[in-house]
């Protein structure tokens, strides 16, 4: 923040505090607030409680930085003599805040898992994402609108979307944040820093309405389209931004139970169609969505479809307790017919499609949530600093430190877990996964989600009322405590994770031993 050139004393400043002229310091800097009085949204008194002092404490017990940011037009001057001692930070910026981040990005930690190709991405990609996907977020989240065509333009532009896809031979060739990594060289840790960057902008409804259902609905197309012309046709449009994909599994009738689902593909008599009928419920960006990656019962099973926009489809939006702008929606199939070349894997064995798909899903979902977790860790550790209740700051109560201890032992922990199943997927091909990291993967994630619900519950507690405003100080606490729980229920309840990754153990559970 730019700040005039103009200084003043202390002395000056302490007069400027009469029935037209308010002004305050901040951190050394000068702010006349006097044709502010009527527009603070906190009233006139406030300001004047503290006209012609130094306001430093009194701002920060009850403002983000961000705020001194936004009324930067405010700032008259500095203090002749003494310089700003809170720096904001800057695009791209490590937090020096303890465990505010992972610790392979810690500079006094070493990791054996990641390279300076990993570096290179994660500084580009946070810088990308505080200039390019943050100011839409903040403003998206707030509106329910969803999210631009220039954004996903510039995300296509720069290789982002290419690389959420995970690792694959889509990435060859493609200039990747302005080389950042090479295609060639991309693995399963820089999807995971692609995943735990933009989750820093806290806006958990645009989080999924920014291309949520792409990541989960194109793997279907690039892992299972025996198509070749329609595989690289849809996924070039996609990966251009001119066409948007979702997965649609789910159904009022069936979540997790995927094997009841009722949405029903039947052949023509000349067997080069299948008229699909039914409705999908909860299905991510399916309101603005051009494709849906369909499961369908077919006559002798499961079968997964790919369907486009056209006549019988109709999609309506379902209001829920996160920002409309995720385009949760409401899917009808009213005799919409379908080329039997759509087809993806095998007829009747969409099971294995559907189930394959749902390891990719549930991982970068555990990457996403674990990395919100370390958010709030670092919102509440800077709260705690800087709060003043009682005469003391939160951090000098005992109790609070324990909570913090809870919460930092939980990121702590589970980042090491995610990195240990990031480590053998990428020593694994796709077929192997599906194979061997289905219970792992599924564990981690209920995991995950338990710990999410323990920070959020004890982050509130340290906040207070903050921890319940979606403005203001708290905002970042509001909105994980309001929309943790959609991680614990997308992509399987924890629940039926916990049950596969114990029945994954009972499959493989030597008789000799018994």
């Amino acid at each position: 923040m730019e700040v005039p050139t103009k200084t003043f004393t202390r002395v000056e400043v302490a007069k400027n505090n009469t029935e037209d002229t308010v002004q305050f310091i901040i951190d050394a800097v000068v702010y006349d607030v006097s044709d502010f009085l009527d527009a603070h949204p906190g009233g006139e008194a406030v300001l004047r409680q503290v006209a012609g002092q130094d306001a430093t404490v009194a701002f920060y017990n009850l403002h983000r930085h961000e705020v001194l940011v936004k009324y930067a037009d405010l700032a008259v001057g500095t203090i002749q003599g003494e310089k700003q001692s809170i720096i904001a930070p800057q695009p791209g910026d490590l937090s020096t805040v303890p465990y505010a981040e992972p610790l392979w990005l810690t500079p006094q930690f070493k990791s054996p898992y990641f390279n300076d190709s990993h570096r290179r991405l994660q500084k580009a990609m946070r810088v990308f994402t505080e200039n390019e996907i943050a100011p839409e977020a903040l403003e998206k989240e707030r509106t329910g609108e969803y999210v631009s065509q220039e954004l996903i333009n510039k995300m296509s532009a720069a290789g982002v979307l290419h690389m959420r896809m995970g690792p694959g031979k889509h990435l060859h060739g493609v200039n990747l944040l302005g080389g950042a990594v090479d295609g060639k060289d991309f693995d399963y840790f820089h999807d995971m820093i692609m995943s735990q960057e933009q989750v820093r902008v806290a806006c958990r409804g645009f989080q999924d309405g920014n291309m949520a259902g792409m990541v989960i609905g194109l793997t279907c197309i690039l892992n299972f389209c025996k198509n070749p012309e329609m595989k690289k046709r849809v996924s070039d449009e996609v990966f251009s931004g001119k066409k948007k994909i979702c997965l649609a599994i789910t159904e009022a009738f069936a979540g997790s139970d995927v094997a009841g689902l009722r949405t029903t593909a039947v052949k023509t008599a000349d067997g080069k169609h299948y008229i699909v009928n039914g409705t999908k419920k909860w299905i991510t960006n399916g309101v603005f969505c051009d494709y849906f990656v369909t499961g369908v019962k077919t006559a002798k099973g499961l079968s997964v479809l790919l369907i486009p926009r056209g006549e019988g489809v109709e999609t309506k939006p379902i209001k829920t307790s996160y920002s409309p702008s995720a385009g949760t929606t409401y899917i009808t199939f009213d005799n919409v017919k379908v080329p039997v070349e759509n087809l993806l894997g095998e007829e009747n064995k969409g099971i294995y499609v559907i189930l394959s798909n749902f390891n990719h899903e549930r991982w970068t979902m555990a990457c996403a949530t674990i990395r919100y977790m370390r958010l709030v860790v670092e919102e509440s550790l800077k709260w705690a600093h800087q709060r003043l209740v009682f005469n003391k700051r939160l951090i000098d109560q005992p109790v609070i430190r324990q909570k913090l201890a809870k919460m930092i032992a939980l990121c702590e922990s589970h980042q090491s877990w995610l990195e240990t199943i990031t480590y053998q997927m990428c020593q694994m091909p796709y077929a192997q996964q599906a194979k061997h990291l289905g219970g792992p993967i599924a564990l981690l994630k209920m995991s995950c989600t338990r710990a999410a619900h323990d920070i959020a519950d004890d982050a509130v507690q340290i906040w207070g009322g903050r921890g319940l405003t979606q403005t203001g100080m708290g905002r970042v606490i509001e909105n994980f405590q309001r929309t943790y729980k959609f991680d614990a229920i997308l992509g399987g309840a924890e629940e039926v994770l916990a049950d596969l990754g114990v029945r994954q153990a009972m499959k493989n559970m030597p008789k000799a031993v018994l």
